[in-house]
């Protein structure tokens, strides 16, 4: 795909449309201007200004102490440099405990820019995700692996393999699509369990450690070009596209966009059994 301001901007309506017809879609992490013009202009559908910025900007050893504020700056520097993708930002830990905290804090990342935003949890997202959708801000849900939870989960541990807790998952993943949810993402469980929530919802779900059957495909955009923190441990669902490239940093954002559609990416080595 060439450059996206010279088409249509990219909607929910697009990533439904592309779950339709059974074209899968890339996702990155962006957290300024620079590098969401770049993304963007390759052809990638979908930013996410993610809390992950705590790990990969702050230096944190998670994403807990990232704020609102620091949140709402990044998706500022993100909007300005956006040339037509959809961009989702993440509502951070703890700042939508409440109805109302939910409603305060999407509605400032949705002033700031946003068109989507993405919250962690199961079926306790319901009520926060069904009141949100009815005043017109599309939401994300995020399910797996949720690094807010971090502490917990006990670690950075695949979810779902157990039958039961797979079994809880589709239930729920059913339930947050019914309360109104646009989009799902799921990080970090088991291919077929990915593979069935994919086929039993309608909206897209991304996939992040989930193998290559959902509708789209998200990284952190440190961790797809090789130069994931030292602090922080290269997760086995990382693939460096830059030795793809045959244009720098710019080249691997085509290549991985390209490996995505083509659903060479994610291959076993990149999934969980």
């Amino acid at each position: 795909m060439s450059n996206q301001s010279a088409h249509t901007p990219v909607s929910i309506t697009t990533l439904a449309k592309r779950k339709e017809k059974g074209q899968k879609f890339a996702c990155l992490t962006a957290y300024d201007a620079l590098f969401a013009e770049l993304i963007s202009s390759s052809g990638i559908e979908v930013l996410l200004v993610g809390d992950s910025l705590g790990m990969v900007l702050q230096g944190h050893d998670s994403t807990l102490p990232v704020t609102i504020e620091e949140m709402v700056y990044h998706m500022q520097c993100v909007r300005r440099g956006n040339r037509g993708s959809l961009i989702m930002a993440d509502l951070p830990f703890m700042s939508y405990a409440s109805a109302n905290q939910s409603l305060e804090s999407a509605a400032a990342l949705m002033r700031a820019g946003a068109h989507i935003v993405k919250l962690e949890g199961g079926a306790w997202l319901a009520e926060s995700t069904r009141l949100l959708a009815e005043r017109g801000i599309p939401v994300c849900t995020h399910m797996g692996l949720t690094p807010q939870s971090i502490n917990r989960l006990g670690g950075f541990r695949v979810q779902g393999r157990n039958p039961d807790q797979a079994s809880t998952m589709l239930e729920e993943a059913q339930l947050l699509e019914d309360s109104g949810a646009s989009l799902l993402l799921l990080e970090c469980v088991p291919v077929a369990l990915a593979k069935a929530i994919t086929e039993k919802l309608e909206i897209p779900v991304i996939g992040i450690g989930a193998g290559p059957d959902t509708d789209g495909q998200i990284m952190v955009l440190h961790d797809m070009l090789g130069i994931t923190p030292s602090t922080i441990r290269t997760p086995k669902f990382v693939k460096n596209f830059l030795p793809d490239s045959n244009d720098g940093i710019r080249g691997a954002f085509i290549a991985y966009a390209a490996a995505v559609r083509s659903g060479a990416f994610p291959s076993a080595e990149h999934s969980f059994s």
